[in-house]
């Protein structure tokens, strides 16, 4: 049996870790049997979350997992595509994980009441000042990843331009890259998720409302993947 290790619901999202979200529809879409636990990064064997137990086998990383389930399970999550398309959805889920989710990262984390009402209870029960700690964690990883170098402005037009790109690359096909899902789109929905949540008030969040396309994606994944937390937010 697989067990996947997650925070749990938070944020008005199944999940707050797109990365979480993203593990989890991919073994929906796999038609696998799993079982949820919470989990935190200190037991994680990479000091991140997800990670998954697979019969004893401890499998870290969502794009590892996914390799694994993929390998292990012989499913292929982008069955129907051809090469290009498979290099296609790559390319999107390296802008989505590599770029889009640091921008949502720094809304969350660096504005003060977007932390408060959020990232801040992360630490709740921790001794005084973990969470400020943490936060300042946070700034040091984005400021080294490049994007925490820039004003909230610059964030939000390098944000806006990836938001606008997969707005158009979408068009009006039902998912990424035509009919069927692919593994991107798990990748994809969990970053719009996190982005269009109405927990926290951001620039990101206004941006994606302009593009119809997304909200009504983001919508009919939620219906999809996640129907009862759908109609428990409704």
């Amino acid at each position: 049996m697989i067990t996947l290790f997650g925070f749990g619901p938070a944020f008005g999202l199944p999940d707050p870790s797109p990365f979480v979200m993203k593990t989890e529809v991919q073994l929906k879409m796999a038609g696998l049997s799993y079982t949820w636990q919470r989990g935190g990064p200190n037991a994680a064997p990479k000091g991140k979350i997800p990670f998954i137990d697979d019969n004893g086998l401890i499998v870290a990383d969502s794009t590892f997992i996914r390799a694994h389930l993929e390998s292990a399970y012989r499913v292929d999550l982008d069955s129907g595509l051809l090469t290009f398309e498979r290099a296609l959805a790559w390319a999107m889920e390296r802008m989505l994980e590599d770029h889009l989710y640091f921008a949502m990262l720094h809304a969350r984390w660096l504005d003060g009441a977007n932390f408060a009402k959020g990232p801040a209870h992360f630490f709740d029960g921790a001794p005084e000042g973990a969470a400020q700690a943490g936060r300042e964690r946070v700034r040091a990883a984005l400021n080294g990843h490049g994007i925490g170098r820039h004003s909230e402005a610059e964030i939000a037009e390098l944000a806006g331009r990836s938001l606008d790109t997969l707005s158009d690359f979408l068009g009006d096909k039902p998912y990424l890259m035509g009919e069927r899902a692919c593994g991107a789109d798990a990748t994809m929905f969990a970053m719009l998720a996190g982005i269009l949540t109405p927990f926290f008030e951001t620039r990101l969040r206004d941006i994606a409302h302009g593009h119809q396309n997304l909200v009504a994606y983001n919508e009919r994944m939620m219906q999809r993947y996640y129907p009862e937390f759908e109609r428990r937010a409704a």
